[in-house]
């Protein structure tokens, strides 16, 4: 068999692991051992199992993963979330479907402090589906806005996938997050626009709450104010240089807990839980990228990036069209394979392609980001409707993944809007001279 057989039978063998429900990472790690074994040897294979193992989980690059992790689960523990819904609230709640509205604008907020979508969704489901219940929100409206929201939470910095996409690809994380955040705003407003129209024409979906006073307006920023100084103390540091984004991960992660203990808003029980889950959370995520390390290093000795890229790049269409095949690609993995397994698998295979073709790599940073939102609310995966229905349990998927379908036309959209004019994604970064 040809070293490129050897790599499509591994990926026949993953996909089948897969839908088995096999761990991604066990998957991954699995193929990859036995298809570097069976092209190179045995000693080989188990030699470079250990190494990169020891390499991965000794790389101090991926320590920013942990501490972002932890700056969020502090976060929540401390009801940071509660209170940016509520300052939200406050201001748009008046409007129709302003429940909704708030629990977007919440989300791209929380999302400056926590850097995962399943986490912004998980958060924003305890906080916001209870009072959109209480002002009678359709469900579907209610809960498909939430899943979607959570998304916002991968976009716009820190994000988890940004941070990944710049280790495997080796570009700049400080200006990944930069480039992440007009898209980020871009289509928390579109969200926002979406639901007004929708309940505008049917109030019955989004019933307008009570109109808050120009005082009370004011009051409410405070709910704000630690949200945003710790984000900008974290972006500016990164952007000017003061310290890495391992470094802004740590002040990050300190300065949550630093403020949570000066104002007295979290307990020790809440401070132990955000340790729990971050350990649970950071094992998950650096476990995966080992499994990805080792996959890759098989697909590199069967050189099957390099002939799919070099395939691709040789077909006789325009450029963009490649590019759209590439997102096509990523919008159909996204319904079956993990977002974060499936950017791991893929980068190796089509980063080669967007360079051959010409594309910034930030612009491709961007786009995979918004193709992941994508895909964790789509069936069957669709990991934050599953996470939005274990929250509240009596919403059933079929709800969840209803409510979701006008957002991932959305999100759809802007993907082709940005595929075509992707001078949009990078304006921001260039015209801080970043780019």
């Amino acid at each position: 068999m040809s070293l490129t057989g050897y790599g499509i039978l591994g990926i026949v063998v993953l996909l089948f692991l897969l839908i088995a429900s096999m761990p991604v990472a066990f998957a991954m790690m699995g193929v990859g051992l036995t298809g570097f074994v069976m092209v190179v040897n045995k000693n080989a294979g188990f030699s470079m199992l250990s190494s990169d193992l020891i390499d991965t989980f000794s790389n101090p690059s991926l320590v920013v993963i942990p501490l972002f992790v932890l700056m969020g689960q502090v976060a929540f523990h401390s009801g940071i979330s509660k209170r940016l819904f509520r300052t939200a609230y406050i201001w748009i709640g008046s409007l129709p479907g302003g429940l909704a509205m708030a629990s977007v604008i919440a989300c791209a907020l929380f999302g400056t402090i926590c850097g995962s979508g399943p986490a912004t969704a998980a958060t924003m489901s305890a906080v916001a589906l209870p009072e959109m219940r209480r002002y009678k929100y359709d469900a579907s409206l209610a809960s498909g806005t939430v899943a979607s929201a959570g998304g916002l939470g991968m976009m716009i910095p820190p994000s988890v996938v940004f941070i990944v996409y710049g280790i495997l690809t080796q570009q700049s994380i400080g200006k990944l997050f930069l480039a992440g955040i007009f898209p980020g705003v871009f289509i928390a407003l579109l969200f926002c626009f979406s639901i007004y129209i929708r309940c505008l024409k049917d109030p019955s979906l989004g019933p307008a709450g009570e109109r808050s006073s120009l005082k009370e307006k004011i009051l409410s920023m405070a709910g704000v104010i630690e949200t945003l100084i710790l984000f900008l103390i974290v972006m500016i540091g990164i952007f000017f240089g003061f310290f890495t984004p391992t470094e802004g991960a740590g002040v990050g992660a300190g300065g949550t807990i630093i403020l949570s203990l000066l104002l007295r808003q979290i307990t020790w029980k809440g401070f132990v839980r955000a340790m729990m889950e971050t350990l649970r959370t950071s094992c998950m995520i650096l476990i995966i990228v080992a499994g990805a390390v080792i996959l890759g290093r098989f697909f590199a000795i069967t050189r099957l990036p390099m002939t799919i890229a070099s395939s691709l790049v040789s077909l006789p269409i325009p450029a963009w069209a490649i590019c759209f095949l590439v997102m096509l690609f990523y919008m159909v993995g996204g319904c079956f394979i993990d977002a974060l397994a499936l950017i791991l698998l893929t980068i190796p295979i089509f980063y080669p392609v967007v360079q051959q073709l010409g594309y910034d790599p930030i612009w491709f940073g961007v786009m995979i980001v918004i193709l992941t939102q994508i895909g964790v609310i789509s069936p069957p995966v669709g990991i934050n409707v599953y996470v939005v229905s274990g929250i509240d349990r009596s919403l059933s998927l079929s709800t969840v993944f209803r409510g979701s379908i006008p957002f991932l036309w959305i999100l759809v959209i802007v993907s082709v809007l940005f595929l075509i004019f992707p001078d949009l994604v990078l304006w921001f970064p260039n015209w801080l001279g970043t780019i």
